[in-house]
């Protein structure tokens, strides 16, 4: 399905997806890809959401693993900590066709960051993360080919 007759050359958009792939600005991606507005797009072997682990989230949010709270796991309750100013807002992960839900292990680093997660099938995290684009919003995408 094509997304946007229009696109904004200097913005990482979603212009179509189908089964088996994901396009963005216009370049065909087969595999799963993360990318957020401004920058390149990063593909990853993947081959389903059972392999995508926190330290993949962690690169499509901009954030290295070494810079966990090294006390974290002293912490009973998780923290929140608000994002850098200009940082990712929310991550998307788009989980295929379906949508699945991920593991807390695999989500906790990435709230512990500051980071929204909102989890959903492929077709609407694109559409979404669109959305979130063109209004400006601060957002980071994964996305696995339905």
């Amino acid at each position: 399905m094509k997304l946007h007759a229009d696109t904004n050359l200097s913005l990482n958009t979603v212009t179509a997806y189908g089964a088996g792939y994901v396009e963005v600005n216009r370049q065909r991606y087969d595999g799963a890809v993360a990318f957020s507005p401004e920058g390149e797009v990063a593909v990853w072997e993947i081959a389903s959401i059972a392999q995508l682990t926190s330290a993949h989230l962690l690169e499509a949010i901009g954030v290295a693993p070494g810079e966990d709270d090294p006390f974290a796991a002293l912490d009973d309750e998780p923290s929140f900590a608000m994002p850098a100013q200009g940082g990712t807002e929310v991550l998307l992960v788009g989980t295929g066709a379906r949508q699945h839900f991920l593991r807390p292990d695999v989500l906790r680093p990435v709230l512990r960051a500051g980071v929204g997660v909102e989890v959903m099938d492929t077709q609407a995290a694109a559409r979404t993360y669109n959305i979130l684009m063109t209004e400006g919003r601060h957002v980071a995408v994964v996305l696995l080919p339905a």
